[in-house]
C-alpha cells in the first residue's frame, strides 16, 4: 500500500471519530434537555459537549485537508502558469506542514504537562490530557496529508 493510500485511510478513520463525537454531542444535549424538563439534568453536560466538540473539530481536519475543503484564495494564483502554481502550492503545503507539526508537538508537550499536574474538569473531574493528546494526534494526521500533497507536487514539478 502506498503512502497516499495509507494517509487517506488514516484521515477517513479520524473523520469517523469526528462524526461519532458530533453524534455524542447531539445525544448528550438532547438527553440533557429532556431530563432538565423532568428536573434531572445531566451533570457535566457542558464539559462533555466541549470535549466532544474539540475532538470533532480536530479529528475532521485531516479529512478536510485531504479533500482540500478549506478556504483557498486562488483567484490570483490561477493567473500563473501550471508550474508556478505547483511551486506556490508546494510552498503553501510546506508552511502548513511546519504549522501543524508545531501544533502537534506543542499539544503533546502540553498534554504531558496536564497529565503530570493532574488537571481535571470541574464537574466530572475528567482529565484533560487525553483530549489534548487527541488534538496533537489529529494535527500529526494533517501533517501526513500535507506531506503526501507536497510529495505529489514536487514530483509533478520535477517530472515536467
Amino acid at each position: 500500500m502506498n503512502f497516499r493510500k495509507s494517509v487517506e485511510k488514516l484521515a477517513r478513520a479520524l473523520y469517523w471519530v469526528a462524526g461519532a463525537s458530533i453524534i455524542a454531542m447531539m445525544l448528550i444535549t438532547c438527553a440533557d434537555v429532556v431530563l432538565r424538563f423532568l428536573r434531572r439534568p445531566i451533570p457535566g453536560t457542558y464539559e462533555l459537549v466541549c470535549f466532544f466538540g474539540a475532538l470533532a473539530v480536530s479529528f475532521a481536519m485531516a479529512h478536510t485537508s485531504l479533500l482540500k475543503g478549506h478556504v483557498a484564495v486562488s483567484v490570483v494564483v490561477e493567473l500563473f502558469s501550471i508550474k508556478i502554481q505547483g511551486y506556490i502550492e508546494s510552498v503553501t503545503n510546506m508552511l502548513g506542514l511546519i504549522l501543524f507539526s508545531m501544533i502537534a508537538w506543542r499539544s503533546i508537550l502540553y498534554a504531558n504537562d496536564l497529565r503530570a499536574t493532574g488537571e481535571v474538569s470541574m464537574t466530572l473531574q475528567m482529565p484533560f490530557y487525553p483530549f489534548v493528546y487527541g488534538i496533537g494526534f489529529s494535527a500529526a494526521g494533517v501533517c501526513l496529508v500535507l506531506l503526501a500533497y507536497l510529495i505529489e507536487n514536487v514530483t509533478r514539478i520535477f517530472d515536467k
